[in-house]
């Protein structure tokens, strides 16, 4: 098999975000096609409470389920961590875009729109309104960085020019290189996660420390438009999709917000055009599923 251009990767952990990225492989089956390669980690402690039906869904999508090991890799727990550590895991292919389990793909995509040699791309965090601009210079200052020159607007609540703050829910970057960047992006977070007096490292350690790790990995951020990582909840609750602009992708965090715009039904009818069932434990029967566990 030749190797594959991008590889996606997500998090496929019991109970819920197992079945979330059976969907979100469908969408990218759907809209990127089989040329791109597709990897679900999982938690080497939670391996044993994975569905079977959600090893069967990968096996018919083309993709993988890999155990990785995150338990004493942060100083204190950091589930929100498992992207970075899969990150770092190898995998055969010139470029990986890690993408959160509950976004969907909802239109025909191509990996060059979502990529750029030298560059890590990304999106504009959606807010920041669990800190404001002081947050940065310990941050800057502990890892022996200036602040960056650029300003950014936040994706939904505009608050005049920030420094840049990026989501982590849809982050592509080449692989390899001198200063790989999973790597840089792993110790950039442990060093900031050890900065005394710094608040709101849980959860948001791995945002808090994206700007810098970038910069760290000798690359830029290449900030994808919100058509290509559209953000659902917050402030746009409840409202329809734009009609003017071709959204491609959305990050809709829970079933309940993708039913309110419509595309609950879409998601399900992409999962059994791939599997045949819109469900995914529909995938393995009862009797099959009580007869694994008891063996």
């Amino acid at each position: 098999m030749a190797k594959a251009g991008l590889t996606f990767f997500y998090i496929v952990e019991p109970p819920d975000y197992q079945i979330l990225a059976c969907t979100l492989l469908a969408s990218i089956r759907t809209h990127f096609g089989r040329d791109v390669a597709a990897v679900g980690y999982c938690p080497e402690h939670r391996w044993d409470d994975l569905h079977p039906a959600v090893f069967k869904a990968h096996a018919m999508m083309g993709a993988e389920i890999r155990p990785v090991r995150t338990e004493g890799m942060w100083d204190t727990p950091y589930p929100h961590g498992n992207k970075i550590i899969a990150a770092m895991q190898p995998r055969d292919s010139a470029w990986s875009a890690f993408v959160d389990s509950d976004v969907l793909f909802i239109r025909e995509n191509a990996p060059a729109a979502i990529t750029k040699p030298g560059h890590v791309s990304c999106s504009v965090a959606e807010s920041m309104v669990w800190a404001d601009q002081d947050l940065w210079p310990p941050i800057y200052a502990a890892l022996d960085l200036p602040l960056p020159e650029e300003r950014i607007e936040y994706m939904r609540r505009p608050v005049g020019p920030v420094l840049p703050y990026f989501s982590s829910g849809l982050v592509t970057f080449e692989e390899g290189g001198p200063t790989p960047f999973p790597e840089v992006w792993y110790d950039t977070a442990r060093r900031v996660d050890r900065i005394e007096g710094l608040d709101n490292t849980r959860p948001y350690l791995d945002q808090m420390s994206l700007p810098a790790a970038i910069l760290r990995s000798q690359r830029r951020w290449n900030i994808l438009p919100e058509e290509q990582h559209y953000i659902l909840g917050g402030r746009i609750r409840k409202q329809p999709l734009p009609q003017d602009r071709a959204i491609h992708t959305l990050h809709y965090r829970n079933r309940g917000v993708l039913k309110e715009v419509g595309l609950y039904s879409y998601a399900k009818s992409m999962l059994a055009a791939q599997t045949g069932v819109p469900y995914v434990r529909r995938l393995v029967p009862e009797a099959l599923q009580t007869q694994e566990a008891q063996t």
